[in-house]
């Protein structure tokens, strides 16, 4: 039986395993995804000799994703961009890693944003709030998509400004406390925080205040427990045009469905209800 993987510790809070399984059953292939916890000692070995296990691949997650990017034979052009592997397959007897982060970040606003990257919004910017992990995948994905400035917000400039250096132009870093008229014309504000997430010490809180912003702003939430989360609760009561963080996961999944098991899967609202009811969400 064909059988993939998500690794990371802990896994259990996983809902890859949901989106793969549906598209298995989907597309009547035989086989299976599964959780693989793996502590921090025992993860070098694991990614190496997932094979010897029945595994085609798998899915790589926290807090493991830049061990695998040093720990794999070859990486993807993006992965070596960012330091960070969350794919893995196998190609010609080589375990190749890749990072499809962005491709979901992209993916899901192409899907529910469809203007998100005309020529006028490309030149007002982006605004990019964090400066973790995550942050890396969407500066990265707004750079291959053409925007012209990206200004990175964190609580403590100086993580902003390892971003900005790692990134050079078109980005810049700011503190929160130093957001002025311009970034507030930004034609997106991505959060890439865990500010607002349930279970969170600042789960009913916004990373900031959307006061002042352009109307016309769309308002991305990576987060999707909530889906919507205070951010975007904000945003829709301006008026603007948030999106939430579930097409992400959805939408980083298809690349490597489609390298283990052959066949590009396609992200439906039937899988979006799937996930939603797992969640609690109803719409």
């Amino acid at each position: 039986m064909a059988r993939a993987f998500v690794t990371g510790w802990p896994i259990g809070h996983s809902r890859s395993p949901l989106i793969h399984k549906h598209w298995l059953e989907m597309h009547g292939i035989e086989g299976d995804y599964l959780r693989h916890p793996s502590k921090v000692a025992d993860f070098e070995t694991f990614i190496q000799s997932f094979q010897q296990e029945g595994f085609l691949g798998g899915n790589v997650t926290l807090p493991h994703k830049e061990a695998a990017c040093a720990n794999i034979e070859k990486t993807d052009a993006t992965a070596k961009r960012l330091g960070a592997v969350n794919t893995v397959w196998v190609e010609n007897d080589t375990i190749i890693g890749g990072n499809t982060d962005g491709y979901g970040f992209t993916a899901n606003l192409d899907e529910f944003a469809a203007n998100w990257c005309d020529e006028s919004r490309l030149k007002r910017g982006a605004l990019v709030l964090g400066a973790g992990g995550a942050a890396r995948a969407i500066i990265d994905a707004l750079m291959q998509r053409g925007f012209q400035k990206i200004t990175i917000a964190n609580r403590t400039l100086p993580r902003a400004i390892e971003l900005r250096e790692m990134f050079g132009k078109p980005c810049c870093a700011i503190a929160y406390q130093d957001i002025k008229d311009a970034e507030r014309n930004a034609s997106i504000i991505v959060n890439t925080t865990s500010v607002g997430m349930a279970g969170s010490e600042q789960e009913n809180e916004t990373p900031l205040s959307l006061n002042g912003f352009a109307s016309d702003v769309i308002v991305n939430d990576i987060v999707y427990t909530p889906l919507i989360t205070p951010l975007l609760h904000e945003a829709k009561t301006r008026g603007m045009h948030a999106v939430d963080g579930l097409g992400m996961l959805l939408h980083q999944a298809v690349p490597g469905f489609e390298k283990w098991f052959g066949v590009r899967p396609e992200v439906t609202p039937e899988l979006r209800a799937v996930l939603l009811a797992d969640l609690g969400e109803t719409s």
